[in-house]
């Protein structure tokens, strides 16, 4: 009993001292003007799926639950947040060229039609982030058209530089 005592103690120790170890959550940032919504290639149906299931770690929109700031939960999330938006920020959309482009949404036909994305531990949190076959095909169909309409873009804008054209 006496063991049992110190050891819960000794782990309740550790766990508030854990809460001082520096952490420090990306920034969040309302104003994108660069956002891919703000771009007008994204149905209001889609933009609502993007919004729920993907904003929290591939924007800079970040809504962060309560467990985002206590460890070691905190360093997960960080972490989690950081890499997604390395890997496709849709906050910055509008910074990218058209082959990065053309590239997110590939990934994003692959990734969310094959049901690695919105990643399992994400919806477990998050139950409303789940995707149905419905919602994913959607996701995917979007992602596949807009790649079309990102060229027609390129070629537009180089017809418009163009002085012969």
């Amino acid at each position: 009993m006496k063991l049992g005592l110190s050891i819960l103690g000794g782990l309740a120790l550790v766990f508030v001292g854990i809460q001082f170890v520096p952490n420090e959550l990306p920034a969040v940032e309302m104003n994108n003007p660069g956002d891919i919504i703000q771009s007008g290639i994204v149905s209001q149906e889609v933009s609502g799926l993007l919004k729920t299931s993907c904003y929290s770690c591939h924007s800079n929109e970040t809504i962060y639950p309560w467990y985002s700031y206590v460890a070691p939960s905190s360093w997960l999330v960080a972490k989690d947040v950081r890499e997604g938006r390395e890997e496709l920020n849709f906050s910055t959309w509008q910074e990218n060229d058209m082959v990065k482009k053309l590239g997110f949404l590939d990934d994003i036909s692959s990734e969310v039609g094959e049901g690695r994305m919105p990643m399992e531990i994400y919806t477990f949190m998050h139950p409303s982030a789940k995707l149905t076959d419905e919602q994913r095909d959607l996701i995917v169909t979007w992602a596949e058209d807009t790649m079309d309409v990102v060229v027609e873009e390129e070629e537009g804008l180089e017809e418009d530089l163009d002085p012969e054209g």
